[in-house]
C-alpha cells in the first residue's frame, strides 16, 4: 500500500501539533511540516517526517513543497485571502486533490442571536471579510475541500464535539483544540467524510457560555 503523504501548513500551531502526534501514532502517513522558523519544531521522526522552512505567502516555495502530497492541511494565521489564493493555485498546479482548512465561525452569518452579533463585533469587519474572501476562493475552486469553522477554542484535553453543515445555524460557543484535532484525524482516515463541505464544530451544550 502506498504511504499517504500529508503536508501541514503552519505546523507549529497548537492544533497542528496535536494532529501531528496523532498521525504518527495512528497512521502510517509521511508528514511534511511546513512553517516559518523551522527550529521551533522538535523531535523529528526522520523516517516519517521532514521539515520545510517556508512561508505560505512565498508561492514558489509552497509550490515546491506541495509536490506529490495526498492531503494538504492548513492551520494558519495572518491575512487569509492571499494565503488561500496561493494554496489553491499551488494545489491546482500540482494536481493535489484534498484540502483540510481550519478557520473560525461566522463565515456565512450563520451564528444566531446575540452571540452572532458579538462574534461580528469582537472579531471585526476587516478580519471577517478577509476570512470570507478566503473561504470563497476555496469553495469556488475544483479542489476537494473541507473548511472547518471552529467555535472559540480552549486547551482542554476533553474530546467532545458536534458538527453542523453550511446552510444551517452554528451551535455552541466553544470547542477544545483536541476536539478539532480529532475531527481532522477522522478526515485523514476517512476519505469519504465531508467532501466539498464547510463544517462548523463546537462542544455540545455550550450555547451562550461566552455572553
Amino acid at each position: 500500500m502506498k504511504m499517504k503523504k500529508i503536508i501541514i501548513l503552519g505546523a507549529n500551531g497548537k492544533i497542528a501539533q496535536i494532529v501531528r502526534k496523532r498521525i504518527l501514532n495512528e497512521t502510517g502517513a509521511h508528514l511534511s511540516l511546513y512553517l516559518r522558523n523551522s527550529n521551533r519544531i522538535k523531535n523529528i521522526n526522520p523516517n516519517r517526517e521532514e521539515i520545510i522552512d517556508g512561508d505560505v505567502n512565498d508561492f514558489n516555495k509552497l509550490n515546491d513543497a506541495l509536490k506529490d502530497k495526498d492531503i494538504v492541511y492548513a492551520n494558519l494565521g495572518g491575512r487569509f485571502e492571499p494565503m488561500a489564493k496561493n494554496i489553491i493555485k499551488a494545489m491546482q498546479k500540482n494536481n493535489n486533490q484534498r484540502l483540510i482548512y481550519v478557520t473560525g465561525l461566522g463565515l456565512y452569518h450563520e451564528v444566531p442571536g446575540d452571540f452572532g452579533k458579538w462574534v461580528e463585533k469582537s472579531i471585526g469587519k476587516e478580519i471577517m471579510d478577509d476570512t470570507r474572501r478566503a473561504a470563497k476562493i476555496i469553495e469556488k475552486s475544483s479542489i476537494n475541500y473541507t473548511i472547518i469553522r471552529a467555535a472559540y477554542m480552549n486547551n482542554e484535553s476533553k474530546i467532545s464535539y458536534e458538527t453542523t453543515q453550511k446552510g444551517t445555524f452554528f451551535k455552541g460557543c466553544i470547542v477544545s483544540r483536541a476536539s478539532i484535532a480529532d475531527y481532522i484525524i477522522r478526515l485523514v482516515k476517512n476519505s469519504s467524510l465531508d467532501n466539498y463541505a464547510s463544517v462548523g464544530i463546537n462542544e455540545p451544550g455550550t450555547d451562550g457560555v461566552l455572553l
